[in-house]
């Protein structure tokens, strides 16, 4: 799971910015007027290799009433949940009454504090000496407009949770041995089940399972929390999780459904195939994409499931598929089913597709044959010219998997064009016959030979141009004498 870290403290001492800085978005909104966020937001951050959770709350000002007291309950709940908290405070305004107030009640929840004072760009730092008086350790000074100080505190907040390596990662040294096999085919396959609310995710699950497992209801958000679900089909295991629905942000309003959101980005991280749900009467909207968006950023395979099949006619399908078709272009590598979650009509079709997207997903790439097809590839269509001179691929290998991660060596390719990116990905993924999966791809630069002897040749060249010029000179004096 990722580690989730919530950002506190009164209003305007710059949670949004450095969140905004921890995520590498704009997110979050931006002014110098206290209380601008009313809302917990949240999103994914990454420093090197390590991924996690932030969420950006409300200003807490110690006497809340109203809106302002439902938004200080938002903020110290997201505390509850939060693996760290980052306790923000203002080097400028210095340390005031509602700072000691939040202190209190932070030290009284057990949680891992790291207190950060801010905006201390321009200002003497023994300020910082009497933020001690809070009693949550040495204060660690950024300025999070400009970034000063950000990945030292994040190395420092991120330092106590144990790191994995990269989910089931191989050696990719050219070994051939394995090739065509999946990686550790024993182990259960994980498949969340996401999608809005009520849009028969459970229902779903039930049968899948053939028994009543979960609550189903006509009401959204009847699923709170992701559940973890063992189960055999055949000769093969699975682990399905069953999501809570995420809903627009406008329209999520309870504290308990908003971090129902939370556990469902997570239910996906740690998921290999991802299916999700559409309700084919509503067609695509704006929340079924950006959920879609977060299953290609974390690189899971996709399953895409349109329920509520059943009881419509055949133009009405007709303009449904178009539409989808139309929508749902970017994520063309995945099978598409058309099912009844009611009826279980097309339920057991959707375990073969989850069968094929994993074993895509984690299917071992020889270096030898992505090399021979690095070769096809550039035979079929050339890469392009970059100033004046052609792109040059030289060999390939595995870099990962779940997703697949293809890398590629040789001259000037990290200048390489999107649209040739996107012919190699279709390239690649027809050769090995790729589906449910997004493939990324990788560029290394070739290493320069001449590389650390620029000098050296500079040097030789201005010692001869002076020789050449001493001769010239002597040459001159003596015709004219």
């Amino acid at each position: 799971m990722l580690p989730v870290i919530a950002l506190v403290g009164r209003p305007n001492v710059g949670k949004s910015t450095l969140f905004n800085r921890l995520t590498r978005t704009r997110d979050a909104l931006v002014a110098d007027i206290p209380g601008l966020t009313r809302d917990r937001k949240y999103g994914e951050g990454r420093i090197d290799d390590r991924r996690f959770i932030v969420i950006d709350t409300a200003g807490i000002v110690g006497d809340e009433e109203g809106v302002d007291a439902l938004m200080a309950e938002q903020s110290m709940q997201a505390v509850i949940e939060a693996d760290a908290v980052l306790f923000m405070v203002d080097a400028r305004a210095g340390l005031i009454g509602v700072d000691e107030e939040i202190a209190v009640k932070l030290r009284a929840l057990g949680k891992k504090i790291h207190l950060v004072v801010n905006k201390v760009d321009g200002i003497n730092e023994n300020v910082l000496t009497e933020f001690f008086a809070l009693g949550l350790g040495d204060p660690f000074p950024i300025a999070a407009v400009h970034g000063r100080g950000v990945l030292s505190l994040m190395d420092e907040v991120l330092d106590g949770f144990d790191w994995p390596k990269p989910r089931d990662e191989y050696e990719v040294d050219g070994d051939e041995e394995g090739e065509g096999e999946v990686v550790h085919p024993d182990r259960p396959v994980k498949f969340a089940i996401i999608g809005r609310p009520n849009v028969g995710k459970s229902t779903m699950v039930n049968r899948m399972l053939g028994e009543e497992r979960v609550v189903v209801f006509d009401m959204p958000g009847t699923t709170r929390d992701s559940i973890y679900i063992d189960m055999e089909r055949g000769e093969r295991k699975y682990t399905i999780i069953d999501t809570a629905g995420v809903r627009r942000k406008g329209k999520v309003h309870e504290t308990i459904e908003k971090f129902s959101v939370i556990k469902t980005l997570q239910a996906i991280e740690d998921a290999n195939v991802v299916i999700a749900v559409l309700d084919a009467r509503e067609g695509v909207t704006d929340q079924d994409l950006s959920l879609l968006g977060f299953v290609l950023e974390t690189g899971r395979a996709l399953v895409l499931a349109l329920n509520k099949w059943d009881g419509m006619d055949s133009d009405q399908k007709d303009n449904i598929r178009r539409h989808i078709e139309m929508k749902l272009d970017f994520v063309n590598f995945a099978r598409m089913h058309f099912v009844s979650a009611l009826h279980g009509t097309g339920i057991g079709d959707l375990f073969h597709s989850v069968d094929e997207a994993h074993r895509s997903a984690t299917l071992k790439l020889s270096t030898t044959k992505l090399t021979n097809l690095l070769g096809r590839v550039q035979e079929v269509h050339q890469p392009p010219l970059v100033n004046g001179r052609r792109i040059k691929f030289r060999y390939a290998h595995a870099g990962g998997h779940n997703p697949p991660i293809i890398v590629v060596h040789g001259n000037q390719v990290s200048s390489t064009p999107e649209a040739y990116r996107r012919y190699m990905v279709n390239f690649f993924r027809k050769s090995f016959q790729l589906v449910g999966t997004p493939i990324r791809m990788e560029f290394k630069e070739g290493e320069n030979p001449f590389e650390g002897k620029k000098n050296e040749l500079s040097a030789r060249q201005v010692t001869k141009r002076k020789r050449l010029v001493k001769h010239i000179r002597k040459t001159k004096r003596k015709d004219k004498k």
